[in-house]
């Protein structure tokens, strides 16, 4: 077995967690490849045998897992790195909500041990691919949680004009639009009042940002649609966001966007689903009524 590490930075916890996390592995007999920029650790790890990683690109077939420590955001790191790689992702908390990197610091070694005994759940998730009239997000045009729209700056409202295969949907007067996966129903899009939806429930959450009109309201559509959109605004450039990237175009550009081709699989214990991460991530039935 192969299993490469990723994080996006190393404080002191971290990287006494990391000095342990190679250690179980490789009490198992795992080889290991390591983030480069992590290899500045108190350990030799070419004497110790570890290979290195930079790119997506270094890392092949022959990984059989991607270890990702730190919170959900270095998860949707992860996701640019694996890509359609079939490469799971195991990821160990060392955020704070932590609703994808579900597994904490303290579960570590039995983490391992799940991993190699193959005790384990890997639960594909569908992403969200965005296509445009000019080149976006270099080569990873797709998201774990969400595609969004933004207003520049201070700007005044945009209006978005939004189109289901086609079909007028809607215009939107608002600061934004997100436009949710089942994974990212829990993130901004909840955060904006948009539903919470199961993370095998086929399907896209529309969400505004802001609306001024109060008659309107966040949809669940089919992951089937492709949804399109054209900006108004007065300011000449808008905000298109992926996850964590974002990129500042001119408000005439054309966008929609689809259910990617492929999916990403996140690893959780057996005893973890959803319904007991919605309740102690969000103290869903802890009322002290009940």
């Amino acid at each position: 077995m192969k299993v490469a590490i990723y994080s996006r930075g190393l404080d002191a916890d971290l990287k006494a967690q990391l000095i342990i996390l190679i250690g179980e592995l490789q009490k198992h007999e795992i080889k290991i490849t390591l983030l480069q920029s992590l290899a500045d650790i108190d350990i030799n790890v070419v004497e110790k045998g570890i290979e290195l990683f930079a790119t997506s690109a270094d890392l092949d077939d022959a990984v059989d897992c991607l270890i990702s420590l730190g919170g959900d955001g270095t998860i949707l790191d992860s996701v640019t790195l694996v890509r359609e790689k079939n490469i799971p992702i195991l990821g160990i908390n060392f955020g704070r909500l932590g609703f994808l990197a579900g597994i904490g610091k303290e579960e570590l070694t039995l983490a391992v041990e799940a991993l190699v005994a193959g005790t384990y759940v890997a639960d594909k998730r569908s992403l969200v691919h965005l296509d445009a009239s000019m080149p976006l997000f270099n080569d990873a045009p797709f998201a774990l949680n969400e595609f969004a729209i933004h207003k520049r700056d201070t700007s005044p409202m945009i209006k978005i004009h939004t189109y289901l295969n086609g079909e007028f949907l809607n215009t939107y007067w608002c600061d934004g639009l997100v436009v949710a996966t089942p994974t990212g129903s829990t993130g901004y899009n909840m955060s904006c009042n948009g539903p919470i939806v199961f993370p095998d429930s086929s399907s896209f959450v529309i969400t505004p940002v802001a609306p001024h009109n109060l008659n309107v309201r966040p949809i669940v559509v089919p992951d089937s649609t492709i949804i399109s959109f054209e900006v108004e605004s007065r300011s000449d450039q808008i905000i298109c966001v992926l996850d964590a990237r974002r990129e500042i175009v001119s408000k005439e550009i054309q966008l929609a966007v689809k259910r990617e081709r492929f999916s990403v699989s996140l690893i959780r214990l057996n005893e973890n689903n959803f319904l007991s991460t919605l309740r102690s991530k969000l103290t869903w039935g802890m009322d002290t009524r009940n």
